[in-house]
């Protein structure tokens, strides 16, 4: 495959990397503005830029008939219009908050036990998410969809970025630690005891690698897609 990455800090030098390794090309690195590439020998686009350029970008792979892959977060109060986009012009979308195999995993571990949790009215739940000095959005994107995922499986309606949460909300503490590249936990805690999971990365090959896998999965298909869709869970 034919790669251009849209974003060329850590994580797109990773996915360069790792795209390499699995015998791909990189055509492509983009910091600025996207309108001045030509993308007629690009496959695929793989999206890790900023908030405020993910939008542009997505966009333009879509009107170009480039499936895009996105892993930028801080842009979705557009998403609906991205979708609306993908489907008049038939193009290929996949968003995540978070690409890593293994966190997606976690998030059905999570939907799994926030389901049995739910009858369980003495348990109260909170989230951890700890990321590197560098990161610009808080709460994290994966943070946010572990709190929706417990949303839809509970009578918690809301989350807040803040350890003072009511009842119906669920607090999200947010830390910033250098060089940590992603602690996500969430502990059910009651007056008797607590229950918690945690995923721990230990670098960002992880992320990269699912980002890689979900460009090579999206090859020849139509529609918005997830993770779920890649990894058939």
């Amino acid at each position: 495959m034919n790669i251009a990455l849209l974003g060329y800090g850590r994580m797109g030098k990773e996915i360069e990397k790792v795209a390499i390794q699995r015998g791909h090309t990189i055509v492509h690195k983009i910091e600025g503005d996207i309108s001045s590439y030509n993308f007629t020998t690009v496959d695929v686009a793989i999206d890790f830029s900023i908030p405020s350029a993910a939008f542009q970008n997505i966009s333009h792979c879509i009107k170009h008939q480039i499936p895009v892959i996105s892993g930028t977060t801080g842009w979705l109060e557009k998403y609906d219009e991205v979708v609306n986009m993908c489907e008049a012009e038939k193009g290929a979308f996949i968003y995540a908050s978070n690409f890593s195999l293994g966190v997606n995993i976690f998030f059905e571990m999570n939907n799994y036990l926030a389901k049995m949790m739910s009858q369980l009215e003495d348990y109260k739940v909170s989230i951890e998410e700890i990321h590197h000095t560098k990161k610009l959005d808080a709460p994290s994107g994966t943070a946010i969809t572990l709190a929706e995922g417990v949303i839809q499986q509970t009578n918690y309606n809301a989350w807040k970025l803040d350890e003072a949460a009511n009842a119906t909300e669920i607090p999200i503490v947010v830390k910033r630690i250098p060089e940590v590249p992603g602690t996500h936990e969430i502990t059910y805690t009651s007056s008797v005891d607590s229950i918690s999971i945690k995923h721990e990365a230990h670098n960002r090959q992880g992320f990269a690698l699912g980002a890689v896998v979900a460009a090579e999965w999206i090859q020849n298909r139509v529609g918005v897609f997830t993770m779920k869709n890649v990894l058939n869970i």
